[in-house]
């Protein structure tokens, strides 16, 4: 049996990556903090380890195959800890003899983020957010190439569905759909890139079963769903089987309360992505992994809004 070590198993990635590796067959363990030991998965076993404490997280990583690393930090804090985290990480990767998985996104890419990226396009430090995202994959890669240290990285989206909330579909998206509200942050009519939380997950699962092959350091893009506002809303329409009133968000009351509100502030940084047309090139996954795992929008939708109870129970779609 195969072992995968996931850290921040409590969270969204993690979760459902967690779920989708125990379906597979592998051994699962979790590292999560006291608090959330308890909000594991079933049959994933809680490991107890702080992603700063270097040699503590090292320890617990030892015998694994696999370290998924789906740590998170508050959107307020990226500054400060995901390069220090990211450090440990892959040192822990680097002392099991494991292959390190990351779930990537699409922040690298920058203001130039276009349709069909590629893995090999321009990468762009518009945003904080860019910058320290693009300065963690180039720590990867000079491990791996310097030390033989292996990292793939799985580049989506915007990530929705799962057990976990706090993705843009509950917050904003479908955050009053009891009140028949779609709220939508940019126009109707740009694609945005999204990822359905379980098909990634399983998309992980492929990948890690097909490592063997592999460089010492990859990337993949996950396709995923393209879907403009207006495909969206039709979808969760479909979904729901009624029809719902579309609203926008004050990104100007957003900018203003981000003088105050530090995560007003990042999230507001961020709202070029639903001004600009962006969708990811799954091909190469598809030729080196296979067939990517897809559930149609509206299945998909549905099933997350009634694995968040979004809809009030009388409304849910049977």
């Amino acid at each position: 049996m195969h072992t995968i070590i996931i850290l921040g198993a409590a969270g969204r990635i993690g979760d459902a990556a967690a779920r989708a590796f125990l379906d597979a067959g592998w051994r699962v363990k979790g590292v999560a903090r006291a608090a959330k030991a308890a909000a594991l998965a079933p049959g994933v076993e809680a490991v107890q380890a702080d992603a700063f404490d270097r040699e503590a997280l090292a320890a617990a990583c030892l015998g694994a195959d696999i370290v998924l690393n789906a740590l998170n930090p508050a959107y307020t804090q990226w500054q400060e800890k995901v390069l220090p985290m990211a450090e440990n990480v892959i040192f822990a990767a680097e002392r099991a003899g494991a292959t390190h998985m990351v779930p990537g996104n699409v922040y690298n890419f920058g203001y130039g983020i276009g349709l069909d990226t590629t893995e090999d396009a321009p990468q762009v430090a518009s945003t904080s957010k860019a910058r320290i995202r693009i300065a963690m994959e180039e720590l990867f890669a000079a491990r791996a190439r310097e030390r033989g240290v292996r990292t793939i990285v799985l580049r989506a989206g915007d990530f929705y569905g799962g057990q976990k909330p706090e993705s843009w579909l509950d917050i904003f998206i479908l955050a009053k759909l009891r009140k028949n509200i779609f709220t939508w942050p940019g126009p109707m009519d740009v694609p945005h890139a999204f990822a359905y939380l379980p098909d990634l997950a399983r998309a992980f699962v492929m990948v890690a079963e097909n490592r063997g092959g592999l460089a010492t350091f990859e990337r993949f893009h996950f396709a995923g769903h393209t879907l403009t506002g207006t495909q969206f809303k039709a979808a969760t329409e479909q979904a729901l089987g009624r029809p719902l009133t579309r609203r926008g968000v004050p990104w100007t009351l957003l900018r203003a309360g981000g003088l105050v509100v530090p995560l007003l502030r990042e999230v507001a940084a961020m709202s070029y992505l639903w001004r600009t047309p962006h969708s990811l090139d799954g091909g190469r996954f598809a030729r080196q992994i296979g067939p990517e795992p897809t559930t149609d929008p509206a299945t998909a939708i549905g099933q997350a809004i009634a694995d968040l109870g979004l809809d009030a129970p009388r409304r849910r779609a049977a």
